[in-house]
């Protein structure tokens, strides 16, 4: 992998965890604690994403005093930003550093979810990239 144009795609290493928008905020902590995730995407049936639920929204729920019975789709980030397969990590970084946000959706070209890349992902791989440049370095 060219790390300066490396694409996003290449970081999803697992398939996503999915869930509909009727199911509550339960299943969705039950699912995250089980997968050892900080986000859950939203889908229509056909895998589109809705939404995403991540553990800021899961704070904002307990805070504003809203049950775990409450459904995902009244409660998660709506329309949350994603990037391609084919955009570079660079992309990413720079949409997750502006927004200030830790998850970003990876959609196909019809806008079906393909993963999820987080920035533990990416400070993960450019971790190895730049050890690599200090071992050709010394």
């Amino acid at each position: 992998m060219s790390y300066p144009t490396a694409k996003i795609g290449e970081l999803v290493k697992r398939p996503p965890v999915t869930l509909p928008p009727l199911a509550t905020v339960e299943d969705a902590v039950k699912l995250m604690y089980r997968e050892n995730i900080g986000s859950i995407i939203v889908t229509s049936p056909e895998g589109r994403v809705l939404g995403i639920f991540t553990e800021k929204d899961l704070v904002r729920v307990i805070g504003e005093g809203k049950p775990l019975s409450t459904k995902l789709g009244e409660v998660m980030t709506k329309d949350p930003i994603t990037v391609r397969e084919e955009d570079t990590i660079v992309k990413a970084v720079t949409i997750l550093s502006e927004k200030r946000i830790r998850h970003l959706p990876v959609v196909d070209s019809e806008g079906r979810i393909k993963g999820v890349v987080s920035v533990r992902d990416i400070v993960s791989k450019y971790k190895r990239y730049l050890e690599q440049l200090e071992e050709v370095s010394e």
